[in-house]
């Protein structure tokens, strides 16, 4: 499963991810630092511990850098994935993490010209299933299509899929309130 974009991104985490971008950019980078982020994305989204951890006033800044570098180094991240999260402990931002990821993915597709596809289930997708709704998507965009998934056990089954402005609700979640609603009006 892969992380999601739609973190809610402050503008410190805006600022952090575009520089990240810039960096890559620069070094000839992107793709290999998109596979880390993509990684470190989908951790700090399956890891409350992580999460906690990071935002936690309780590790000091050597704490939560050296956790940071041995995640990077477990992942083989590129140099600058290791220099950009040694920054980003150093400037007590690992709070913002998820947010900064999140924004340096969102750059690289755009530079890539893919359309993010933020797809929310109750159960995790098999990567078959993935690819299958990958490939769909992308016949219907005409183009290439990222798809980042959340799993959220609410929906109770079917999916959510949410591109651009376009939200595409099909999931037993929606489909029982909107019975409730119908049942109501009875």
């Amino acid at each position: 499963m892969s992380g999601s974009y739609r973190i809610a991104i402050p503008e410190a985490a805006q600022r952090y991810g575009a520089a990240l971008f810039e960096l890559a950019t620069e070094a000839k980078k992107v793709a290999g630092v998109e596979k880390d982020a993509k990684a470190l994305l989908a951790a700090w989204q399956t890891s409350a511990d992580l999460r906690s951890a990071m935002i936690s006033p309780l590790f000091g800044v050597e704490q939560k850098a050296a956790a940071l570098d041995a995640i990077a180094a477990n992942l083989k991240a590129q140099k600058i994935t290791h220099n950009f999260l040694g920054l980003a402990a150093q400037n007590r931002r690992c709070g913002d993490l998820g947010g900064m990821l999140a924004a340096f993915l969102g750059l690289a597709a755009k530079a890539r010209g893919a359309v993010l596809a933020e797809v929310s289930t109750a159960e995790p997708l098999s990567e078959e299933q993935l690819k299958d709704l990958t490939e769909a998507l992308g016949r219907a965009f005409k183009g290439p299509v990222d798809v980042e998934t959340t799993l959220k056990p609410e929906l109770l089954g079917g999916l959510v899929v949410k591109i651009g402005s376009r939200l595409f609700d099909d999931s037993v979640k929606s489909k029982l309130d909107a019975l409730k609603i119908a049942m109501k009006g009875a």
